[in-house]
């Protein structure tokens, strides 16, 4: 992370098209990638307002001026969809504030990218899911999101990081850290190896129908995390899906079933007492719920039927990551004590078996309400 003590904020805020005198800028949000700042200005009138200040991390973003398109086309969809009706769109979307040369993004002398949004008043994000209407809120949300670009053309977007949800590759990967066992740890988890087998011809369902045009190619926001949907603060309703750095093409069993796996499970990701780790079914239902009641009308049956597919393989492809650096040294995730990845994996896997035990209940639910 940049020390913003370190940032001459004035010189940088000059490059954007800001309404107002600049007053400061102060850390904001609990992002862990990239760097993100509340720029505070004073208008003419006396009154105080905010922008959204973010430095893009281009060392794991690599191409940020692609990554932008993506943003600048999504954004100006939905927009473009508010505005055909009349409405609103200032706290539906994501909206850009554009530099002095028209860009999305500004680029210093020492190619560091940054970008600037409208700051969303009246509206936060949620760390932790605090009750059931939470989940419905955020389902609906980014129900709303697919409903709105399902006549997108998905192929124009980039591919900011190609293969994301290919779990059939994941796979692959992870038997190539098993065969090498660089670190001598595979004889450690032979249990954990054993599940992923077992599992093994699922991985390639999505893929395969994608590939075969059963399913469609939407796009997809690829972080479905409750964290990145605004919750209006006298509603209560979900308003606008943020970080949409992983914007890009993929099915909409990918976006559902990553809420899934990171919203209904009390636990915490890395909980060692597994006997604590479940898919709460309630917290499913009131997912679904809001999900259906925004997408019923443009998700191909079939993509319906398979919504819990969706949540079983997002889970298991999780957890097979986490083995996988866990095999591998632990040289992609961040850990913070010895065998953390491996607790990680543990839980996901712990959530496959649930899902599995409760996989009748979950066709219902989703009948329920499609």
């Amino acid at each position: 992370m940049t020390n913003y003590t370190d940032i001459d904020f004035l010189q940088l805020v000059g490059n954007f098209r800001f309404e107002g005198e600049f007053i400061g800028a102060v850390p904001y949000g609990f992002g862990h990638i990239n760097d993100t700042y509340a720029a505070s200005f004073k208008k003419a009138d006396g009154s105080s307002h905010r922008y959204i200040l973010q430095r893009i991390n281009n060392n794991i973003f690599k191409n940020p001026e692609q990554l932008m398109n993506n943003i600048e086309l999504v954004t100006g969809h939905i927009k473009q969809k508010f505005a055909s009706k009349g409405a609103d769109y200032s706290r539906q979307t994501l909206n850009i504030i554009y530099t002095n040369s028209g860009k999305s993004y500004f680029k210093t002398n020492e190619d560091k990218y940054w970008r600037a949004y409208v700051f969303i008043e009246g509206a936060r994000t949620y760390q932790i899911v605090e009750n059931e209407n939470h989940l419905y809120n955020a389902g609906n949300a980014f129900g709303k999101f697919q409903n709105l670009l399902s006549d997108f053309e998905a192929g124009s977007l980039y591919e900011v990081i190609p293969d994301f949800h290919n779990t059939g590759k994941r796979y692959s990967a992870f038997m190539d850290a098993v065969n090498a066992d660089s670190c001598n740890r595979a004889s450690g988890v032979k249990a954990e190896i054993d599940f992923v087998n077992k599992r093994a011809q699922e991985t390639v369902k999505i893929t395969e129908l994608l590939e075969n045009n059963k399913l469609p190619v939407r796009v997809t926001h690829n972080d479905t995390k409750f964290n990145n949907v605004m919750i209006d603060d006298v509603t209560g309703e979900g308003i606008c899906v943020v970080d949409l750095d992983t914007v890009m093409p993929g099915s909409s069993l990918y976006d559902f079933g990553d809420a899934i796996r990171s919203g209904t499970n009390p636990a915490d990701e890395d909980e060692k007492e597994l006997s604590k780790v479940c898919m709460d079914l309630r917290l499913f239902e009131n997912y679904t719920r809001g999900y259906l009641d925004a997408t019923r009308n443009v998700l191909t049956p079939l993509e319906i039927d398979l919504l819990p597919l969706g949540a079983k393989l997002m889970t298991l492809e999780c957890g097979i990551r986490f083995l996988t650096d866990y095999l591998n040294g632990d040289v992609y995730f961040k850990i913070h004590r010895d065998g953390h990845n491996l607790d990680r994996c543990r839980t996901q896997f712990k959530m496959v078996e649930d899902i599995e035990n409760k996989w009748v209940e979950m066709k219902e639910i989703v009948e329920k309400y499609r």
